[in-house]
């Protein structure tokens, strides 16, 4: 590669977002998300992850298509924060939109429900993404999922639109309920085909 192929994937000292979606990349396979401004690497999930992940999106897939909804599941979609939206762009594990998406469009449209998945090389970051997704309007849910035991928390917006200081947790032996999307179904179902089965 030469120099100016090098200077070019080289990230600005701070992106906005506009600067985040035209840049190349570093010339390597990594993932990478714009939290204030700058561009930080995500982990490679675990095939645990990997598994909870294709589960869920799954269910949510088949539940929308079920009942004629007209919501679509998106993998790993880009999402802008309300709060320093020109600095920030999240990449949850699944996000949810009821909106029509348009034909080239970067950016999941309104999300409703955005999922992140744990994992013990994520968690801090994750849980930096949960209360950036918090200041989007039009989200009403942040699922949170574990990817080392079973269970999962949620929060969800309040009918004056305030969040719940903490997440409500749900076990093994539990019931995941989504209102946002009328999904429903036992917490367990999320870890099939894992180790923690």
């Amino acid at each position: 590669m030469s120099r100016m192929e090098t200077a070019r994937r080289r990230p600005p000292n701070r992106m906005t977002t506009a600067d985040f979606i035209d840049w190349p990349g570093d010339g390597t396979a990594k993932t990478y998300q714009l939290v204030d401004g700058e561009p930080r690497a995500m982990s490679p999930a675990s095939a645990t992850h990997g598994l909870i992940q294709m589960t869920l999106g799954s269910l949510i897939r088949n539940r929308l298509l079920e009942t004629g909804s007209p919501c679509r599941v998106v993998t790993e979609p880009a999402v802008v924060p309300r709060l320093r939206a020109n600095a920030n762009l999240r990449v949850p594990d699944l996000g949810v939109t009821c909106t029509p998406i348009r034909a080239g469009q970067i950016e999941l449209p309104e999300p409703v429900l955005l999922v992140e998945i744990l994992s013990p090389g994520n968690e801090p970051d994750a849980w930096e993404n949960v209360w950036a997704y918090a200041s989007i309007p039009s989200v009403q849910e942040i699922l949170i999922v574990q990817s080392t035991r079973i269970g999962v928390e949620l929060l969800r917006r309040r009918p004056d639109r305030s969040w719940p200081e903490e997440p409500e947790g749900t076990d093994a032996k539990g019931t995941l309920r989504l209102e946002t999307i009328d999904f429903t179904c036992p917490v367990l179902e999320l870890y099939v085909g894992t180790h923690l089965a």
